[in-house]
């Protein structure tokens, strides 16, 4: 069972994108609709010279994927206010989902510069740190962010994750707990501290988180996954091979799904549980 859990939690990082977690935007194509970008591009229009506006309007069509688009208005922001921090930190999470991480590094260092005080910068920097593994550099800035913002679930839930990729798993339960205490209907700190909770062996608080994912996001292929990988570890094995198969429905091509249902298969002789 410990590769199958040490497997698992090397994927803990990626699970994050849904509610922006890990620091990049949610898609919402609401954000850019016809009516809402015509509503902002008519207060771009009244007033030309706010750059408040442009960081508005830059951030509804981050938020719709047209990332071009929020480039140019982050640019004007920045242009008509060289000092404007929040819109350098917009820009750089842009940035990252254009793969232009070393434009993003200097956005989100520019604007600490400005504003040492922003968690929200040092957030977003320490999903890259952490991305490169470089995971001291990620705690100091997460370290930061929770003593300059304590009430921000994003910090306490990546600081977890720094916490959990270096196998400090009780802290990292300790931190994924206060992200549910702060934003209890987010998804990722459950999945990510039934993770830790399977590594430590308890795995019926596992168990509890994994449903808590699956019971408000049944298309969540990996808390299927986590689902049936608590279960198999609890011998349930009937169980868990519906829970990777609802898995691998969701997405044929997860392969922790599909090794799971070899594993379970009620033809299968081989077990990771106990």
């Amino acid at each position: 069972m410990g590769a199958v859990v040490v497997a698992a939690l090397a994927l803990a990082g990626c699970q994050s994108s849904r509610t922006g977690f890990n620091g990049t935007a949610d898609i919402d194509r609401s954000s850019g609709s016809e009516v809402n970008i015509a509503s902002l591009t008519a207060v771009v229009k009244q007033n030309p010279n706010d750059p408040g506006a442009y960081n508005v309007r830059g951030s509804a069509y981050g938020k719709a994927g047209d990332l071009r688009a929020a480039i140019a208005d982050f640019d004007t922001a920045i242009r008509l206010d060289p000092n404007f921090y929040q819109a350098y930190a917009n820009r750089a999470l842009v940035q990252r989902r254009l793969g232009k991480d070393n434009l993003a590094f200097q956005d989100y260092n520019r604007a600490l510069q400005i504003n040492p005080s922003y968690a929200v910068a040092y957030v977003g920097r320490s999903n890259m740190y952490r991305q490169r593994k470089q995971f001291d550099l990620a705690l100091a800035d997460l370290n930061r962010a929770v003593e300059i913002d304590p009430n921000d679930p994003r910090a306490w839930h990546n600081r977890g994750l720094i916490e959990q990729a270096q196998g400090q798993h009780q802290l990292a339960i300790a931190d994924f707990t206060k992200a549910v205490s702060l934003a209890p209907n987010a998804l990722e700190p459950y999945n990510a501290r039934g993770l830790s909770y399977l590594a430590t062996n308890d795995v019926h608080a596992a168990l509890d988180d994994f449903n808590q994912v699956v019971k408000n996001d049944k298309d969540s292929y990996e808390g299927w996954t986590n689902q049936g990988l608590a279960l198999e570890k609890l011998n349930e094995r009937e169980k868990a091979f519906a829970a990777y198969a609802r898995a691998s429905t969701l997405n044929p091509n997860y392969t922790p799904a599909r090794e799971g249902m070899r594993r379970t298969s009620p033809n299968s002789r081989f077990s990771v549980a106990g």
